[in-house]
C-alpha cells in the first residue's frame, strides 16, 4: 500500500527535475548561439567576412532550432557576394 504513495510523490519530482535539466540545456544552447552570433557580427564589422561567414554557419549548424540561427541566416545572406 505504501508503494503507490511513494510513486505519486516521486513521479512529480522526477518530472520537475527533467524539465529543469532540459531548460538549462536550452538556455546553454541559446547562450552559446548568441555568443557565436555576436562574434560573427563583430567580425563582419571589422571586415573579416570569411571568419564572420564561418561563425554564422556554425550557429546555423550547431544551434538550428534557436532564434539566433534565423538571425545568422540573415547575416550570412548579407555576406553573400552580390549577383550581377
Amino acid at each position: 500500500m505504501m508503494a503507490p504513495r511513494i510513486a505519486s510523490i516521486v513521479r512529480p519530482i522526477a518530472i520537475a527535475l527533467l524539465l529543469a535539466v532540459s531548460s538549462v540545456a536550452c538556455t546553454s544552447a541559446e547562450r552559446a548561439a548568441q555568443e557565436a552570433y555576436e562574434l560573427a557580427q563583430f567580425e563582419q564589422k571589422q571586415g573579416n567576412a570569411e571568419h564572420a561567414r564561418q561563425l554564422y554557419q556554425e550557429v546555423i549548424t550547431k544551434y538550428p532550432d534557436t532564434s539566433w540561427a534565423k538571425k545568422a541566416r540573415a547575416g550570412l545572406s548579407e555576406l553573400q557576394p552580390a549577383q550581377p
